[in-house]
Formats: C-alpha cells, sequence, structure tokens
C-alpha cells in the first residue's frame, strides 16, 4: 500500500496516462523497451549482445529521449524501479537463510 501511495508510484502513474493517449509515443517506448530486454537476455545467455541491436537500441533511445513527455515517462519510470528494486533488496535480506 505504502508503494502505491508514494510519490514516485503516482508520478509514474500520470506519466503512464499520458503516454498511453499517444499511440505513436508508446509504441516507440514500447518497442524501445522490448530491444532493451533483448539486449539483457542476450547478454546472460551469450555474454555478449550483437552489435546490431546494440545500435538499433541506441538510436531508439535518442529517438525516445528526444521527446520531452518520453523522457519525463522514462526517468519516472526509472525512479520508481529503482525503490521496487531496493524493496526486493531488503525482503531478500530479510528472508536469507544461512
Amino acid at each position: 500500500r505504502a508503494l502505491k501511495e508514494s510519490e514516485q508510484y503516482r508520478h509514474y502513474k500520470e506519466m503512464k496516462d499520458k503516454i498511453s493517449q499517444n499511440e505513436e509515443l508508446s509504441a516507440m517506448i514500447n518497442d524501445f523497451q522490448e530491444k532493451n530486454m533483448a539486449i539483457q537476455t542476450q547478454q546472460i545467455l551469450e555474454g555478449t549482445p550483437s552489435e546490431e541491436l546494440i545500435g538499433q537500441v541506441q538510436s531508439l533511445y535518442q529517438i525516445v529521449m528526444s521527446d520531452p513527455l518520453a523522457a519525463q515517462y522514462m526517468q519516472a519510470e526509472i525512479t520508481f524501479t529503482q525503490i521496487v528494486s531496493d524493496v526486493y533488496g531488503i525482503l531478500g535480506e530479510v528472508i536469507r537463510f544461512d
């Protein structure tokens, strides 16, 4: 409940709602996120992602970040994701078995 009531979540949700109203921008962000996830998956499985995929993600990143609304959304997502990650870290420490 505390996460849902946090300023970071409310800001992220507000930005997500604004992005969802622009189909083209929403599709562009989704494409960037999918390709970024593909890089991470390739890195885990193969050790090094392909240069082509890296180039695509870098190009998409520049395009996405050139739009002020998209840049605000990406920052809000990063901020909220960091909080969630911190919570998972704390939970992991609490339930760690020795």
